[in-house]
């Protein structure tokens, strides 16, 4: 663990040449990994648990050795602050999360945070005074995976969840959320959402193949695609498989099969941006020789904005309204969520490119397919974020990876992008 101070040797203007620590803020990812650390190389640290209570303890250390002060909120969130020439202005903020997954990895969330605070550590050592306070957040819960909702602590804090309902929250064993943050000693004093927030970035690895498999280095977000959750509820007779002829049969499978395959042909349809999935499939009486009554299945659709996603809602809404009057079964659509399209600020978006550009790294255009803290804080404030690639795009994993240089681009991109909005003073 290092020990640092504000430098207080005269500040610096010209920031063009300036770079990270790529291997300080290295060892910070494998030192914060430590603490709930898995056989196979990943990170177990749940929300909340003593483990959660350790790992946020170390980011606060390294955040006060920098000089940072620290607020924390009623639902947890975390906010570390490096002060501005003018502390009028609304701080430039950059973080993500450092909880993680049964079987995470070392570089969901957690690089968001760590490259925040790296950045901060880059600014000390080159003793650069920012026009606008710069500050580190990490938010509580937002893998969601002891308790839920998703993104609890941002959602909190955009006023999308009431804290009550956030607090009453429990987990397998009864837990709730306010139990624990009182027990772990994250209960703050500030209501969520009274932060100001004048721009937000979010560093993040990519969490799928697009950056890898086109050998580039920045992806430069520009959504959070929209998604729509449906349970498809298809109804028709149970026969018996052999005496009953093809013709006459109520085959609940073979017409949920068409609407399938009609799911993926609307997302292709939808390209580039557009997803279709179906993941979960029950079938009934799932008998071998019985021809099947009723199925029931998810459907996922997704794409980059709302309307988009409204075109292929119609579309999946005429296609099984005739396939219902052409079998004759009955066949019943329900949504069952609904996550808005989060498209990032144009300034935003154009500070990481011009980032990218600056410091000579290839970068392209991308989406993001999973939800992340910056959906809510882009109802707030202008927010942007950065993809960096990860080994073959897995994540929630163990075996997640991203390589030392690409996480050092990533966060060069972060310093200058949050340089760029906050301003570098002058006397």
């Amino acid at each position: 663990m290092s020990s640092e101070v504000i430098s207080t040797t005269p500040y610096k203007t010209d920031t063009r040449d300036l770079r990270i620590n790529g291997e300080r803020l290295w060892q910070s990812l494998m030192d914060l990994a430590q603490i709930g650390a898995t056989p196979k190389g990943g990170c177990c640290r749940l929300t909340l648990t003593d483990l959660d209570k350790q790992g946020r303890d170390l980011v606060i250390s390294w955040g006060k050795a920098a000089g940072l002060s620290v607020e924390i909120d009623q639902i947890g969130n975390v906010f570390m602050r490096r002060p501005g020439r003018n502390n009028t202005l609304p701080p430039i903020v950059a973080g993500s999360h450092i909880d993680t997954q049964p079987t995470g990895g070392k570089f969901d969330g957690n690089f968001g945070v760590l490259s925040a605070l790296e950045v901060i550590r880059t600014l000390n050592d080159n003793a650069i005074e920012t026009e606008a306070p710069v500050e580190m957040v990490f938010w509580t819960n937002e893998e969601g995976s002891r308790f839920v909702p998703v993104m609890m602590g941002s959602g909190v804090f955009a006023g999308i969840f009431p804290l009550e309902v956030a607090y009453a929250a429990t987990d397998t064993e009864g837990k709730t959320v306010e139990e624990e943050l009182l027990r772990i000693g994250y209960a703050g004093e500030a209501r969520p959402g009274q932060h100001p927030i004048g721009a937000y970035f979010e560093a993040h690895i990519e969490q799928g193949p697009i950056l890898e498999d086109q050998d580039i280095t920045i992806g430069v977000v520009q959504a959070v695609l929209g998604i729509r959750w449906y349970d498809c509820i298809v109804t028709g007779m149970e026969s018996h498989a052999g005496p009953t002829p093809m013709a006459m049969r109520q085959d609940a499978l073979q017409v949920s099969t068409r609407i399938m395959q009609e799911v993926i042909a609307i997302a292709n349809a939808s390209a580039p941006h557009g997803r279709g999935t179906v993941g979960m499939v029950q079938v009934h009486p799932n008998s071998r020789n019985v021809v099947p009554g009723s199925v029931k299945f998810s459907i996922d659709f997704r794409n980059m904005t709302d309307a988009a996603v409204d075109e292929m809602d119609a579309a999946l809404k005429t296609f099984i309204q005739q396939l219902a009057g052409e079998t004759g079964l009955n066949i019943e659509l329900k949504l069952v969520s609904h996550y808005p399209a989060a498209p990032f600020h144009p300034e935003c978006k154009e500070a990481v490119r011009r980032a990218a550009q600056q410091l000579g790294y290839s970068h392209m255009d991308i989406v993001s397919g999973a939800g992340h803290d910056a959906v809510y804080m882009s109802m707030l404030a202008p927010t942007g974020m950065i993809f960096i690639p990860c080994k073959d795009g897995i994540s929630h994993n163990e075996i997640e990876y991203s390589s030392p240089e690409q996480v050092a681009a990533g966060a060069n991109v972060l310093l200058h992008a949050m340089l760029e909005s906050a301003g570098v003073a002058t006397r």
